[in-house]
């Protein structure tokens, strides 16, 4: 039996997820989860030791790898997750997500450059 859990170990992943307040907690995926699959996993097995942060949806819960918010629909498997290792990705609670580029966007604003036109 103990074999089985190793192997079926060995084929998911494993994600520990750090709120903002610092508290963790481990959770296995399989490759073929999308963000939106995990926020509802953790919403629907919110972790007691979590209780002050629990949230009204799973809607608003956002993950963020390295740096970026993920988007509902991008898998685990997607992002070349390595199987049977731990990833660290943040879970917050946000409504909205920043469009792509948006920084960029902003930066360029600030600083007065386009990329529209060109002037000869």
């Amino acid at each position: 039996m103990q074999l089985w859990v190793c192997v079926c170990q060995l084929s998911e992943i494993n994600l520990r997820l750090i709120l903002v307040s610092g508290k963790t907690k481990e959770f296995l995926f399989s490759p073929n989860d999308s963000a939106a699959d995990i926020a509802k996993h953790v919403y629907d097995n919110w972790p007691m030791d979590w209780e002050e942060e629990q949230v009204s949806s799973p809607i608003i819960l956002r993950l963020i790898y390295q740096g970026r918010f993920l988007h509902g629909n991008v898998t685990l498997g997607a992002l070349k997750l390595p199987l049977g290792k731990t990833t660290v990705m943040h879970l917050v609670a946000r409504e909205t997500l920043p469009e792509p580029n948006s920084q960029g966007q902003r930066n360029r604003e600030k600083t007065g450059e386009s990329n529209c036109c060109v002037i000869l």
